[in-house]
């Protein structure tokens, strides 16, 4: 696994700074790119699994993690999803952020709101909900116990769960995915899914509480 992963916030402004990553005369521009890390989709140990690399180049450049310009009143730590373009912005001191590319909701499945990260999972199980289940009776099979960590789970390497400031379960989650083709596009039931080697990236610089807020916006 990089290094990367394991660097903080805080660790991560100041190898920006250390690398010459200044702002540029473009500061205020939400967007602007100091720092592409598109050599990080390769293959990844990770508890046992292989995780297989990603045809990067195949998919869009807008959609690779990168550090960007971004001005926002919230405050670092902060993850701000803008559906309709698919970024998911995670806010850093000095209006920066890591932008990383996302698969949303489909039509009729899609939401927003303001929630926190309750917890995350390494590896989750997941159980379809319910209504998922209904539509895809095929599904029935997982409701009880749930389908078991693996490459080929819907939730991939990691999760974090939202919910609301009731401490409700919204159903909503940010989760890896191994189909990276739907990076960019309106595929999901309704979660925020991200390449399986951004979901780790990102895992590693949140903690859940109800200050690791999270804004949808459609």
């Amino acid at each position: 696994m990089s290094l990367r992963f394991s660097l903080s916030i805080a660790g991560l402004v100041a190898t920006l700074a250390l690398a010459g990553c200044s702002p540029s005369s473009q500061e205020g521009v939400s967007g602007t790119t100091s720092e592409f890390f598109t050599s990080e989709y390769g293959t990844v140990v990770d508890a046992g699994y292989s995780i297989p690399a990603v045809p990067i180049s195949k998919i869009k450049k807008q959609f690779h993690r990168q550090i960007v310009t971004y001005s926002t009143k919230e405050k670092p730590g902060t993850i701000i999803v803008d559906t309709p373009n698919r970024y998911l912005y995670l806010v850093l001191p000095g209006r920066k952020a890591v932008r990383y590319g996302i698969g949303v909701g489909k039509a009729g499945f899609a939401w927003e709101g303001e929630a926190y990260i309750a917890w995350k999972r390494e590896w989750p199980t997941w159980t379809p909900p319910k209504e998922m289940i209904e539509r895809k009776p095929e599904l029935a099979r997982y409701g009880d116990d749930g389908m078991k960590p693996g490459l080929k789970n819907p939730l991939g390497a990691r999760a974090l769960y939202l919910f609301n400031q009731k401490g409700e379960d919204t159903l909503f989650r940010l989760h890896g995915t191994p189909e990276w083709a739907s990076i960019g596009t309106a595929a999901s039931s309704g979660c925020i899914r991200l390449m399986n080697q951004d979901i780790i990236d990102l895992y590693e610089r949140v903690r859940p509480g109800k200050s690791a807020r999270v804004i949808v916006k459609q």
